[in-house]
C-alpha cells in the first residue's frame, strides 16, 4: 500500500475516537509518530479534507470536522442553517459602505444607474472558524440607515425586523472555483483552495429585487443538495 494511504487509514482510526472540532497533532508530529515524511502525512490529511472529515484553519490547526454543512435548496440564512446544525454564527464586518450603482448592479438590483446602494462584505463564522466570505449590494431607498445598524448578525432576520422585508424567493447560482490570495487568507486555507461560489439574487414578497450577493463558501465544509425529478 503506498504510504500517505497507510497514513491516511492510520488517521481514520485516531480521529473515529475524537470528537468534531478537537485538533489533531501538528504535521512534524505526525511524522515523527508514523515515521514518515511531512509530504507524506500532508498527502493523508488533505485525502481527509477532501472528503470533509477533517479541515484545516491557517494558524491554528486541523481539527475534526462534524461533516459537510449541506445547504437544500429552502430559502434560509446563514445563521439559520448553522443554528440547524448546532453551530454558532457569528459574522466579522469587512467594508460597509454607500456606492452609486453601477450599470450592470442596476440592472440587477432593477433600480436605476447611479442610484444608491449599501455594500457590505462579511466573513461568516461557525463557533469562530470561518465558512464563508460574502459581498452583499442592497438598494438603498428602501433600507434608510442600514449602515447604523447591527451589520454582523442575520441580515435577513435585520430585514424582515427593522424594516418589514422579507425575501420570499431567489434565484441562485452555484458554480466552482478557486480562492485566490485574499479570500484564502480570510477563510484560512491555502491559496487556490477549491470553493463554491453563489450568486444569488432576493425578491421580497412584494416582487423587489433587495439583494444581491456573491458568496464564496469553503468546499471542504459546505456543499449543496437538492432534489430533482424527472
Amino acid at each position: 500500500m503506498i504510504k500517505h494511504l497507510e497514513v491516511r487509514e492510520r488517521l481514520l482510526a485516531r480521529i473515529r475516537d475524537m470528537r468534531p472540532d478537537d485538533v489533531l497533532p501538528q504535521e512534524r508530529e505526525l511524522a515523527e509518530t508514523f515515521g514518515v515524511s511531512r509530504t507524506t502525512v500532508r498527502q493523508a490529511l488533505q485525502s481527509l479534507i477532501e472528503e470533509g472529515l477533517i479541515y484545516s484553519v491557517r494558524g491554528r490547526g486541523t481539527f475534526v470536522s462534524r461533516g459537510r454543512i449541506s445547504k437544500g435548496p429552502t430559502l434560509t440564512s446563514f445563521s439559520d442553517d448553522m443554528r440547524a446544525r448546532d453551530l454558532e454564527p457569528g459574522s466579522r464586518l469587512l467594508t460597509a459602505e454607500r456606492r452609486d450603482a453601477e450599470p450592470e448592479l442596476a440592472r440587477t438590483l432593477e433600480i436605476k444607474p447611479g442610484d444608491p446602494v449599501f455594500h457590505l462584505e462579511r466573513l461568516r463564522l461557525a463557533d469562530g472558524f470561518p465558512m464563508c466570505f460574502e459581498r452583499v449590494d442592497l438598494p438603498a431607498a428602501p433600507f434608510p440607515r442600514l449602515l447604523d445598524q447591527d451589520l454582523e448578525g442575520s441580515l435577513y432576520q435585520l430585514l424582515a425586523g427593522r424594516y418589514r422585508t422579507v425575501l420570499a424567493n431567489a434565484e441562485q447560482r452555484v458554480s466552482a472555483t478557486t480562492l485566490n490570495r485574499r479570500h484564502a487568507d480570510l477563510l484560512g486555507v491555502p491559496l487556490r483552495s477549491p470553493a463554491l461560489y453563489v450568486r444569488r439574487r432576493g425578491i421580497d414578497a412584494r416582487g423587489r429585487v433587495v439583494e444581491f450577493a456573491r458568496s464564496l463558501y469553503r468546499a471542504d465544509r459546505y456543499d449543496f443538495e437538492m432534489t430533482v425529478h424527472r
